[in-house]
This record gives structure tokens, sequence and C-alpha cells, in this order.
């Protein structure tokens, strides 16, 4: 049974293989394996819901794919959530690009009447990209510092956007930025 679904966002081949270079130096490490085993993709999430009916989703989301450009991203820092499931990340700078990209999902899915709940919301998203989760808390430091080591910042281009249905991790579909819908 689903624990839930996603639209998340992918990056170009050369932006997605830097994360992943950041993802297995940790499980090489043994401090996190936890992305890899769930058969996660490198990603930024832009919404999640414990129950969504992902056919209702898909030509949301293919028709706001079909509008968008390829987004520049530039991860620049690292990060933890102060929730329980120890996730670190590389969060992109916030750029005004960015931040309206997630600002139009939004809009088209309230527009078709899904809500969107409180971490998602514009006034209080935190777009970030997990590099690992269930992170012992005795190794949180040293998982930082193996972050640290990364030539930041990592930039490249936001190329896809998807549903996934998790956990483990199953895409259930994905459209490319292409901006090419006529109006």
């Amino acid at each position: 049974m689903s624990q839930g679904y996603a639209i998340e966002l992918y990056f170009d081949p050369a932006l997605e293989n830097q994360v992943l270079k950041a993802w297995n130096v940790l499980a090489r490490r043994q401090i996190s394996t936890q992305l890899i085993e769930i058969e996660s993709r490198p990603h930024i999430t832009l919404f999640s819901s414990p129950l969504i009916e992902p056919a209702r989703l898909e030509n949301i989301i293919k028709s706001f794919a079909g509008k968008q450009e390829p987004l520049p991203l530039s991860f620049s820092s690292i990060g933890s959530l102060p929730n329980d499931k120890n996730v670190l990340f590389l969060a992109p700078t916030p750029t005004l690009s960015l931040l309206q990209f997630h600002s139009q999902l939004c809009d088209a899915l309230k527009k078709e009447g899904i809500e969107i709940g409180e971490e998602y919301r514009s006034d209080s998203w935190i777009p970030h990209c997990p590099v690992a989760q269930e992170v012992p808390k005795i190794r949180m430091g040293e998982a930082f510092s193996v972050l640290r080591d990364l030539k930041l910042p990592v930039t490249g281009y936001a190329m896809d956007i998807g549903l996934v249905e998790f956990s483990p991790v199953r895409e259930l579909f994905s459209f490319v930025l292409s901006n090419t819908l006529e109006a």
C-alpha cells in the first residue's frame, strides 16, 4: 500500500550525477543508504499528499510542464530539516524563477480543487534536494562534514516534472519542461 504521492522536479544528467555522488559518498561511509534503498531519484519535492488520484494530476502536470522552460538551479548550501526523519539536503538558491515555478504549480493545483498542505504552501515551502534520510543523530556532524567537502555551488537545470508513489519510489509519469504547448 502506498504511503503517498509526490510531485518532483528532476535535473539534467550532469546535476543529477553531482547529487548521486553525494548519496554514494554517504553510503560508502555507511551514514545513509535510505534514498538508494527506496529507489529514489535526485529531486526537489514540489508537493506531496498521502491521498490523491494520480490520474487527476496527470493532465494538470502535463499542461503545466508544457508551459515551463527548463529552470536554472544552483545548489549553494547544505542543511537539515527540523523533524524526526534526520534528513540532510542540498539547498538551491531560492531564485525568483524557482519560487514562481512552485507558486504557479500550487495555483494550478488549487484551481483544480487540490488542497496544498502547510509545508508545500508558497509562503512556507523549503526547497531542498535530499541527500540523506534517517541519519543517526550521532553521525549528523560527520555527514555534514562529508557534504561540506562537495564543491558547492553545484549548478544545472531542472528538466522534468513527475509524479511518484512511495515508498519504495515508483515513478508514475513525468513530463519534460518544454514551453511548447499552444495557449
